[in-house]
């Protein structure tokens, strides 16, 4: 039986062709750990990325849809669902760098709203609340639903506004912890009203431009059929459909490539540029045992701190220290992680809402980069 799987592993990579990098160390490892996973799994699709000092591979498995026999690279475009959540924690990290704002402004003295935003026991919502997920916000937004073809038609302003006023705190902010969704997308709103610009502007300006991430944005790719076609639980094609207002919280599209091209920014850690905005983006602002109740930070491993959007896991005996961050969305899981002072990150995408695979790609991937650091 062995004979049998490694076997096929080795016809697996040979098929998926990755991109070499001058690192053969580097091209090797991803070919046969994006291959296993693809295995395992058994999903539709899968690429998997890594850089190490500078230097990236890619390599792609399976189909990027159904019947097509295109296998996914570093060009394919995938939504990259909450991995939105940490692009919206660079523009807060931008913003407070050139003293735009402050992490400790409150919600109220930058949305602009005609509405008062709840409190509890004194304590008001400020941006760093909502970017460490504990403002005391619900998880989602409640509102009416909206049509198949278009769920996120629903979620507007007068929405998120109703939902405001609804007293929906769940904990005085800042004692507690649970990740929300609506939090962010009105930390987007908030953002670009200081700013006085669209939010999609405003992420590029600060973030996607500087970096030199030229695929990554809120419309659809031109081409939809080129990108990766999510997959949903029982298995079956999904539909891409528009993120409407989800700015803040899982609106993004990307490719692998570009993701690497991101990550190459955060292990530039020594560069002049940006120095501030990088420091303010990779420090870990709440450790758990700072919080009461801590729910919704572990699916991708344990948190031991949350920073602005990412979750912090502290060094072990097998790996180094590491920020991490999972999305998901329309039938898409997506997942990145790097070690900044070991100049090591890797990102994987899979095309199918397969929970059991998600969280083994996490595992693996955090495994990979100890193999990676200590290579």
């Amino acid at each position: 039986m062995k004979t049998f799987i490694w076997t096929t592993v080795a016809i697996a990579v040979t098929a998926a062709a990755p991109a070499r990098a001058e690192d053969p160390f580097l091209s090797e490892i991803v070919a046969f750990t994006g291959a296993v996973m693809h295995l395992e799994t058994g999903v539709p699709g899968l690429v998997l990325g890594a850089i190490r000092n500078g230097e990236t591979a890619v390599a792609g498995f399976g189909e990027i849809r159904d019947g097509t026999g295109v296998e996914p690279d570093g060009d394919t475009p995938l939504r990259v669902g909450s991995i939105t959540k940490v692009f919206t924690g660079a523009v807060l990290a931008s913003m407070a760098a050139d003293g735009t704002v402050k992490l400790t402004d409150t919600l109220q003295s930058h949305l602009d709203w005609d509405v008062t935003v709840p409190s509890r026991d004194g304590k008001e919502i400020r941006l760093i609340d909502i970017a460490t997920h504990t403002s005391g916000l619900p998880r989602e937004l409640e509102r009416a639903p909206g049509p198949p073809d278009d769920p996120n038609a629903t979620l507007t302003k007068e929405a998120m506004i109703a939902g405001l006023e609804s007293d929906p705190l769940l904990f005085a902010p800042g004692t507690s912890g649970l990740y929300s969704n609506f939090a962010y997308d009105l930390l987007s709103a908030a953002l670009a009203n200081a700013a006085g610009k669209p939010y999609s502007d405003l992420l590029r300006e600060r973030v996607l431009e500087p970096a030199g991430l030229t695929d990554t944005g809120f419309e659809r790719p031109t081409d939809i059929s080129g990108a990766m076609q999510g997959h949903g639980f029982q298995g079956e094609a999904l539909p891409d459909i528009p993120s409407g207002l989800a700015e803040g919280s899982g609106g993004l599209y990307s490719t692998t490539n570009d993701i690497l091209r991101w990550m190459a920014w955060h292990l530039d850690r020594f560069s002049p540029e940006d120095a501030e905005m990088r420091l303010l983006d990779h420090a870990a602002y709440i450790p758990r045992d700072a919080l009461e109740v801590a729910a919704g930070y572990d699916e991708s491993g344990e948190m031991d701190a949350v920073g602005l959007g990412w979750i912090v896991m502290e060094r072990t005996a097998d790996r180094p220290t590491i920020l991490q961050k999972a999305g998901g969305a329309q039938g898409v899981f997506v997942y990145m992680a790097f070690a900044p002072a070991h100049d090591v990150g890797v990102f994987v995408g899979i095309n199918a809402y397969d929970f059991g695979a998600a969280m083994g790609m996490a595992e693996t991937v955090n495994e990979m980069i100890g193999t990676l650091a200590a290579h």
